[in-house]
């Protein structure tokens, strides 16, 4: 039956994708996380500027989903709206939360530490963005989780140059008790991080970067690169030191990332893995048997829902890829923290359903039909 999307009238399609989660086991050739976003608690008599209120079972079932399909889950990541909405107390409870959880089912998990608990005001000072970070990094080591040293709005403001990352960075990874990782996290998806690494330009940010691993190449496991430029991270890639790992977070270049060439590969640390984990993680056990192919088969068709979810302002993909979780059926409402679902078009995210119920990413076609056309009529249209 035909739905009158902006775009145009659509026919859904009647089946998914089988992809039901069985026995799945890890992708062994790759490791791969999803960046995971939060439910939110529709219910809760709040405005945008309070605290976000969680709905903690559903934001958790979610973690067990991309788990049962054999993924790794980034938690409090910006995909959890980290910066947007999620403040530190949320995500230190988001962080423990998830633990306890990735420890009951054996899940693989990571959490990211930033200086989120800094007034965004004004100027701090580089010993204040320190204590802010250890905060966070003890946290995550008290909960045995592996830590993304994420990129930091609050050194971004304190740091005068290079110098004072080189600095900055170095502490953490000496204290640091296991490899984290690093996150350089670019200004598409946060303004507030242009110039990091103490130059706005990027060859010369690079350099710092990979100065930072290595001199600590024994603290660092891996890098994750969110600059939407392929070349520059295999670039990066092939610069690294033997045995710190590349993780890509390019939601524009994934399948070729991941897939790799003679010289190497990217692991994935990605926020489009979240509508997509299922099939994501299908299309890296088969890269696992050597079909590249196969695996480009796979993949290769998403990256146009990708790009359509993460297109400018590109710090709005997370309301895309809530909306998805929506009509996919993992929550039962499209509310978001800070009221972060009015941030995208309703002729954008019909797109979305339509570029996903092309791929076959909704377990039950006719749900997200049903909450499509609901959504068309709250806004005076649809059939």
């Amino acid at each position: 039956m035909t739905i009158h999307l902006p775009q145009g009238p659509y026919t859904p399609r009647a089946t998914p994708l089988d992809l039901a989660p069985g026995a799945a086991a890890a992708p062994c050739s790759r490791t791969v996380f999803s960046a995971a976003h939060v439910v939110a608690d529709p219910y809760a008599d709040i405005s945008p500027d309070d605290p976000a209120a969680v709905d903690w079972e559903s934001t958790l079932a979610f973690r067990r989903h991309l788990w049962a399909h054999g993924l790794g889950v980034a938690e409090a990541m910006d995909t959890a709206q980290r910066g947007m909405g999620l403040g530190w107390p949320g995500a230190a409870e988001l962080i423990r939360r998830s633990a306890a959880e990735a420890k009951s089912v054996g899940g693989r998990i990571a959490c990211g530490v930033g200086t989120d608990q800094l007034p965004e005001g004004g100027t701090p000072t580089l010993a204040e963005v320190t204590a802010a970070y250890e905060e966070q990094l003890a946290l995550a080591e008290e909960n045995g989780v592996q830590p993304i040293l994420m990129a930091s709005r609050a050194l971004a403001r304190a740091a005068r140059g290079p110098e004072d990352y080189l600095a900055t960075y170095a502490h953490l990874l000496r204290q640091a008790s296991e490899p984290v990782i690093l996150h350089w996290l670019g200004p598409m998806f946060d303004p507030a991080l242009e110039g990091y690494w103490g130059s706005a330009g990027l060859d010369t940010a690079t350099d710092t970067f990979l100065k930072v691993i290595a001199e600590h190449p024994d603290k660092v496991d891996g890098i994750k690169i969110s600059l939407l430029e392929a070349a520059r991270e295999i670039d990066v890639r092939r610069r690294l030191p033997g045995g710190v790992r590349c993780y890509t977070g390019d939601d524009f270049n994934y399948p070729e990332l991941i897939a790799g060439d003679e010289r190497g590969f990217s692991h994935a640390l990605l926020g489009i893995f979240d509508p997509l984990g299922p099939l994501a993680a299908h299309a890296v056990r088969v890269l696992d048997t050597g079909d590249v192919d196969g695996f480009r088969a796979l993949l290769d068709p998403t990256v146009g829902l990708s790009r359509h979810l993460f297109r400018p302002p590109t710090r709005f993909y997370k309301t895309g890829v809530v909306f998805l979780a929506w009509l996919a059926g993992h929550q039962d409402h499209f509310t978001m923290v800070g009221g972060l679902q009015s941030a995208r078009s309703l002729p954008h995210l019909a797109k979305a359903y339509e570029l996903a119920d092309r791929l076959g990413l909704f377990p039950d076609p006719g749900l997200a039909e049903h909450r499509m056309r609901a959504l068309l009529a709250v806004h005076g249209g649809g059939r």
